[in-house]
């Protein structure tokens, strides 16, 4: 009793540290990534052309011995950043397109974080994510709601109720894309995809959700055309 007592203190102070790192890293590197996806060529291009090789790295790691799993998974990872470039550089609202996604990603992360973490509740993918919740998930698409409607307001484009569920929506690929990298992760018996980003892990540990939904919405805007989800 006395060593589960001396440890619960240590264990807070742990998760405090480990969240306190992530808020610092993610203060240094949103800003950054903001300004690129603002000012559009070259800075976006030249992020990209920077995490390609990472990415492909990440990917290589994960999938030892696994060449089909490999191939899928660096083609996967790949066909997100042709979305971003291919959604940033598109005519109109291109910036705004892919700011949305970024704060609607954002969002869901904070979201699922602190409303997981305070209800708790039935785990959402035990054998993947045992961190996961349900309750997680919804206050991932909550947030996710408020700030796509945000976002839309801010830009001048209304629809807040239409942009508030495509938010919505949005939280859940990207919480698929979350799992689907835990699940590689698992099979590969490692934590994180690598340790480039203090208190995130590997970069793919930072973008797996917003991988996901950069390709759903770049393949939702080739079919439906227009400037969607504006229109």
């Amino acid at each position: 009793m006395a060593a589960s007592a001396a440890d619960a203190p240590a264990g807070r102070q742990g998760r405090f540290r480990g969240l306190l790192l992530r808020v610092l890293s993610a203060a240094v590197l949103g800003p950054l990534l903001l300004a690129a996806v603002w000012y559009g060529f070259p800075w976006i291009d030249f992020v990209a052309a920077l995490a390609a090789p990472l990415i492909i790295l990440e990917c290589i790691r994960l999938t030892q011995g696994r060449p089909v799993v490999r191939l899928l998974a660096c083609g996967y990872s790949l066909a997100a950043l042709v979305a971003l470039l291919w959604l940033r550089h598109q005519p109109v609202l291109g910036r705004e397109t892919v700011i949305w996604i970024l704060v609607c990603i954002w969002a869901t992360d904070i979201g699922a974080y602190f409303v997981g973490a305070s209800a708790g509740g039935a785990k959402l993918a035990p054998r993947i994510s045992p961190s996961k919740t349900w309750s997680g998930l919804i206050g991932g698409m909550a947030w996710a709601a408020v700030a796509s409607a945000i976002i839309g307001y801010a830009f001048g484009q209304g629809g807040t109720f239409h942009l508030a569920l495509i938010g919505a929506g949005l939280a859940v690929v990207g919480q698929l894309g979350d799992l689907l990298e835990s699940a590689v992760k698992r099979s590969a018996g490692v934590k994180d995809s690598g340790n480039l980003i203090p208190g995130h892990g590997g970069l793919l540990d930072r973008i797996d959700g917003l991988a996901a939904v950069l390709v759903a919405v770049a393949l939702v805007r080739l079919t439906v055309g227009g400037t969607w989800p504006w229109t």
